[in-house]
């Protein structure tokens, strides 16, 4: 999918990153560089760490008991894991989860939510917000003449591209999203994918998948976890016609996973 052959600057760069749940260790020397402005996709088998690894990108593992993490994490040279504000790194590095999660309040509420807490309140300014967010998020069209309804309302489809609304409303450079249409309908996902597409252009997106069809479809670079390990990782077109390790040969065709 990548067409520009001019090279992206690395936006996250780890290096030997472990990663322990109290005696489980989750994460072994993970050395992994994410380039701006691309789909990055972490596939591989269930309980691998892909997940794990996502979350070590906005420090939401700190939230885990007994999670103790050595190695650096770096987002636009800056090691996260220093003496950094975690709010305003989790507004730089959003995050859109596997099972749509609005909250309870309007489809305009949702999306103001973020702004406000950070400081933005002059109602044209947050409309502003909405509907660029909306905009981006291809949903304005469907839900501009009722945005003061629930957001619980929405199809499936339509609340996961609310969620990612939200995270763009606070402008973050980088999109985490954790099998986002694992919950989704085939016409959903598709609308989904599509949207991906078009948010590489103003944000880096790192997205976990189970579908070896989508990884192929979306992402420009894959990288392949197994127990823990990064086993391989590079352009998506490689990865999966030419691989250089024979495990990730045999995860892609089927063979285990």
């Amino acid at each position: 999918m990548e067409t520009n052959p001019v090279e992206p600057a690395t936006i996250i760069r780890t290096e030997d990153l472990d990663l322990h749940y109290g005696t489980v260790h989750a994460l072994k020397q993970v050395s992994v560089s994410v380039p701006a402005n691309r789909v990055t996709a972490l596939i591989g088998p269930s309980g691998c760490g892909k997940s794990t690894f996502l979350k070590t990108l906005n420090r939401m593992n700190d939230l885990v008991q007994d999670c103790r993490i050595e190695g650096k994490v770096h987002i636009d040279g800056v090691d996260i894991y220093g003496d950094i504000d975690e709010v305003e790194l989790r507004r730089q590095v959003g995050m859109v989860f596997q099972k749509p999660n609005p909250f309870p309040m309007s489809i305009y509420d949702n999306i103001a939510y973020g702004p406000r807490t950070h400081g933005t309140k002059r109602k044209s300014d947050l409309d502003d917000i909405i509907e660029r967010s909306l905009r981006s998020a291809a949903l304005w069209d469907e839900v501009k003449d009722r945005l003061r309804q629930s957001a619980i309302g929405l199809s499936g489809g339509q609340q996961q591209r609310l969620c990612i609304a939200r995270t763009i409303a606070v402008g973050p450079e980088i999109i985490l999203m954790d099998e986002p249409t694992s919950a989704l309908d085939p016409q959903s996902t598709l609308k989904v994918e599509d949207l991906m597409n078009t948010l590489k252009k103003d944000f880096t997106i790192v997205i976990v998948t189970h579908n070896m069809q989508q990884a192929a479809r979306i992402s420009d670079r894959t990288a392949f976890f197994l127990l823990g390990e990064v086993v391989e990782i590079g352009p998506t077109e490689r990865i999966f016609n030419n691989p250089t390790d024979r495990r990730t040969e045999d995860y892609i065709t089927g063979r285990f996973g």
